[in-house]
């Protein structure tokens, strides 16, 4: 039955849309849209937060091999990726148009299954090339047709689509799923900080006219806590599940 563990399926899609809909207010109704910080400020967030529970004991990270962590850092870069762009492109569309190109994603793991593998089933082509149809309509149908925006979420689904079929052909069992988290962490932190400046993002944000609002500041706090619980259910689920119940779950989150 696809949809058991109902509490640890349900705080998944809570702390999923939660997320989604904290940041499309950061990022539209308050207009902050330097991405670099914003991530960089997430990211930093949730590494810090992973390494307290890590060194309290809640969590188990082992780094102990370099070669596996060095080998892991282009799947970090396409993290990098897949938050900037879904920053970029969260900010210009709605968040059901967002979350259609982001399912579309699973077009290029069905393919990699279905030509490279030779694993995937008539069913699952069928249900991909149905999100694909939609994604593609999408912008026909748009009246407010964005094209930064949907070039955006292009960028995005490339990444996050990449991103799985690295994670596919990684072969390295050391590294838990908490373990590259941690890395992507340190790694976007890192990166982003570094972007900021030859960015522009890092003097504009002074003229951001809600920088000393205390509804900007809330907003953050919530955006970086939400997208540390939400990381830490969805690596939850995916132990405690297998992988078709947590594609139901993750198909009800969005």
């Amino acid at each position: 039955m696809y949809l058991k563990r109902p509490a640890g399926g349900l705080a998944f899609c809570l702390f999923y849309l939660a997320s989604c809909f904290t940041n499309k207010y950061v990022l539209s109704v308050l207009k902050f849209t330097y991405p670099t910080l914003f991530q960089g400020w997430q990211t930093l967030v949730g590494g810090l937060l992973l390494h307290v529970s890590w060194k309290l004991g809640w969590v188990e990270i082992n780094l102990c091999s370099r070669s596996e962590i060095l080998s892991w850092l282009p799947a970090s870069i396409l993290f990098v990726g897949i938050i900037y762009a879904g920053s970029r492109a969260l900010s210009r569309l709605p968040i059901p148009v967002f979350l259609t190109v982001h399912n579309a994603a699973e077009v290029i793991t069905c393919g990699f299954q279905k030509f490279v593998q030779k694993e995937t089933s008539h069913l699952k082509v069928c249900s991909v090339l149905f999100l694909l149809v939609a994604a593609v309509c999408l912008p026909l149908c748009d009246t407010q047709f964005d094209p930064n925006g949907y070039l955006w979420a292009l960028i995005h689904l490339i990444c996050v689509g990449a991103y799985k079929v690295f994670h596919k052909l990684w072969k390295p069992s050391s590294l838990s799923d908490l373990d590259q988290q941690y890395i992507n962490y340190v790694f976007s932190v890192v990166l982003l900080a570094s972007a900021s400046h030859p960015a522009g993002d890092l003097f504009s944000a002074l003229d951001f006219p809600f920088l000393y609002f205390y509804r900007f500041h809330s907003s953050c706090c919530a955006s970086g806590l939400l997208g540390f619980f939400l990381m830490l259910h969805t690596v939850k689920l995916k132990s405690s599940t297998t992988s078709g119940q947590y594609a139901a779950w993750s198909f009800l989150a969005k």
